[in-house]
C-alpha cells in the first residue's frame, strides 16, 4: 500500500504542473508539441500539467530543458551551498590531527 503525499509535496508537485502548463502558453506551444519534445504523449503532458504525483521526475526534466529551465533542476540542493550538511560534516571535524608513527610529516 503507498503512503500518503504529504501535503507540501503535493502543493510542489501542483504549482510545478501550473507552472509547466503558463510556461507552456506563454511560449505559444500546444500540448502536442511539447509531449513530441518532450518524447511523451499527450495525455503524459496533461496529467503533468495537472499536478499528477505519479508523473516520473524524467518528464518534469525534459519539459524544464524543452523550456531551457533545466539548470533549475540541477541547482535544486546543491551541495556545495548545503548549510546544514556542511555545518554537520563541520561539526565532526577532528579537533587535533596527528600523524601517525612512521610516518612523514606532511609539509
Amino acid at each position: 500500500m503507498e503512503s500518503p503525499i504529504p501535503l507540501p509535496v503535493e502543493r510542489a508537485i501542483l504549482k510545478l504542473g501550473s507552472d509547466i502548463s503558463l510556461a507552456r502558453r506563454r511560449r505559444h506551444i500546444t500540448q502536442a508539441s511539447l509531449a513530441e519534445r518532450m518524447g511523451a504523449s499527450i495525455s503524459t503532458v496533461q496529467r503533468m500539467e495537472k499536478g499528477d504525483a505519479r508523473i516520473p521526475i524524467h518528464f518534469f526534466a525534459r519539459a524544464l530543458h524543452v523550456f531551457g529551465e533545466i539548470q533549475a533542476l540541477e541547482h535544486l540542493l546543491d551541495t556545495a551551498s548545503d548549510e546544514i550538511g556542511l555545518t554537520l560534516m563541520d561539526e565532526n571535524l577532528p579537533k587535533r590531527v596527528r600523524s601517525k608513527r612512521g610516518t612523514p610529516k606532511a609539509l
